[in-house]
């Protein structure tokens, strides 16, 4: 993974001291709230329903087992004893104390970490594959890029005050784990018929108010342009984007307003003038990146998978949890292993400082020092050898971590809701604990198979809910907390916006609505079909009719 030079961890030491001075000013009533706001924001800091949250980058998603171990501290040090893993692949911290915060941004400089870019309207922490450099059907390790983009973004003058937040994500593959056509610019490594490696550029995707998929702009682009020609999108966006009105400032609104096709012609009409500044990444300067991303010594396994076939054979639950949570991997003998922050009735994304701790050992010991977080509010040890599978079982099922449930009804992604966030209409977090607490039984949860369920607490979808198999949104009507349903939503290379089914649910309801869904899709399926399938086959009226038949 990248280490900072000299250079970049100046600028977050001298980041951390300017926010000392900040926080001491408002402290003593220098600075009024509203004048301190936007340096707090700077920072990853907000004020949230009961205390200060302050959210940490974790750029495209990569930790080092000391920086992983820094954030149990934080957790312990700073916090409630816990933190939580979010949708953009960063942390939480819920319960900050704003007089401690100094202290804690310095001591996150020492481990190469910062708050810089988690919030304002800014180009945010750059997302990716978290089976980035190890995922089988990868071109190339999408880390590189996402680099090289954090660089570029990182104080750009021109572009630290847009007219909106605006987010990347990166896939090396076609098989898309990134949910690239849901950001504001999506990058896909492809080739062309020469065999030549260059992007695939998406531009205008976004949840919120508006849902929208990305525009196809440049089906390939050659790899020594990209950041020209992002460059020119930001610019025509700076330009152009709605700063009078905060609902249609993204640059989704943008694209719509002028079509894909004006759009795109008047970024290549821009491209042209910025290729000419000379902004382009110099060739020796991507190398001195990429080296950064050589992949481990991996050792030559002549037998991958004899052990723990094996041990499959005589243990029901370590066979189950091989099955949903352990991936391929491009090394013969080496497996990509997802650890589950989905227990059953637990809090998606949560992860304690023992929890974390456990985890920085686990991959020291058994994954090369480095941890990945998903957008799925999971973590991953992406370089684990086939023989130990049984042992990192063990250490998991220790700590809490090993629930055989990715990708199946229980792995839910929720946002922090009205529990915490002060934007919230409604509560997330125990929807999610009880549909997890209704499909408890795992034996009825790999009947129904694939099924991602996304809530979010308000129309900010900070849940991806409208990328959900199963979307739940929670919606305010007259004080009241009621929820929304939508069915026949993805994100991955397949990417469509969730369809409302109808009037909303109370929180009592809304476990059943759910339940019945899943019982629908299970009378209706053809065989070997997953619930988006036969959803797209089917269409909404079956699952609508269910739904509503009693009410």
């Amino acid at each position: 993974m990248y280490e900072y030079d000299a250079l970049d961890q100046k600028i977050v030491d001298e980041r951390a001291l300017a926010f000392r001075d900040q926080v001491q000013r408002r402290l003593k009533g220098e600075l009024t709230e509203e004048q301190f706001r936007p340096l707090r924001l700077m920072n990853g800091l907000y004020l949230q329903l009961h205390a200060y949250m302050l959210r940490i980058a974790i750029p495209y998603g990569t930790l080092s087992v000391r920086q992983l171990r820094k954030l149990a501290d934080v957790a312990r040090k700073y916090d409630r004893g816990y933190g939580h893993f979010t949708t953009r692949q960063n942390i939480q911290f819920n319960w900050i104390k704003l007089e401690q915060m100094p202290d804690l941004l310095s001591e996150l400089a020492e481990v190469e970490m910062h708050g810089i870019q988690t919030s304002g309207n800014c180009i945010r922490n750059v997302t990716a594959d978290h089976f980035a450099g190890v995922a089988p059907d990868e071109l190339e390790d999408p880390r590189v890029v996402s680099e090289i983009i954090r660089q570029w973004s990182t104080f750009h003058p021109e572009f630290s005050f847009l007219p909106r937040k605006f987010k990347f994500a990166v896939t090396g593959s076609e098989n898309d784990r990134a949910a690239t056509q849901w950001h504001d610019i999506g990058i896909q490594l492809v080739k062309n018929n020469n065999n030549e490696l260059g992007y695939r550029i998406y531009v205008g995707g976004g949840m919120g108010r508006t849902p929208v998929i990305a525009s196809l702009i440049r089906t390939f682009l050659p790899k020594d342009q990209l950041l020209s020609y992002l460059e020119a999108i930001m610019r025509i966006y700076n330009r152009y984007g709605r700063r009078d009105n905060i609902y249609k400032a993204r640059i989704k609104i943008l694209v719509r307003a002028l079509g894909s096709e004006e759009f795109t012609r008047q970024v290549e009409e821009e491209w042209v003038e910025t290729r000419k500044t000379g902004i382009n990444l110099p060739a020796e300067e991507e190398q001195r990146i990429r080296k950064f991303f050589t992949p481990p010594s991996y050792e030559t396994l002549s037998v991958p998978v004899a052990t723990y076939e094996k041990t499959k054979i005589g243990h029901t639950a370590f066979a189950r949890w091989v099955d949903t949570n352990v991936h391929p991997h491009k090394i013969p003998g080496y497996a990509a292993v997802t650890l589950s922050l989905k227990p059953i009735g637990g809090i998606p994304g949560d992860a304690t400082a023992e929890q974390m701790e456990g985890v920085a050992d686990l991959a020291e010991q058994y994954s090369f020092g480095e941890v990945r977080v998903t957008h799925i509010q999971n973590l991953v040890l992406a370089d684990v050898k086939q023989s130990d599978l049984f042992a990192i079982w063990q250490n998991l099922s220790e700590i809490g971590f090993a629930t055989a449930n990715v990708g199946l009804v229980s792995d839910t992604i929720a946002c922090p809701g009205l529990d915490y966030c002060s934007l919230a209409n409604a509560r997330s977090i125990p929807i999610s604990q009880r549909i997890s607490e209704r499909f408890e039984d795992l034996d009825r949860q790999y009947d129904v198979g694939p099924l991602q369920i996304k809530i979010s607490g308000c129309i900010n979808a900070c849940g991806h809910h409208h990328a959900g198999h199963i979307g739940i949104l929670g919606v305010d009507r007259n004080g009241k907390e009621l929820y929304q349903v939508t069915l026949g939503g993805a994100g991955d290379e397949t990417a469509s916006v969730g369809k409302l089914i109808g009037p909303g649910f109370t929180a009592d309801e809304v476990i059943d609505v759910v339940e019945k869904l899943v019982n629908t899709y299970l009378e209706l399926r053809d065989s070997g079909e997953t619930f988006l399938e036969a959803y797209r086959r089917v269409g909404v009226e079956p699952f609508k009719e269910r739904v509503y038949a009693s009410r």
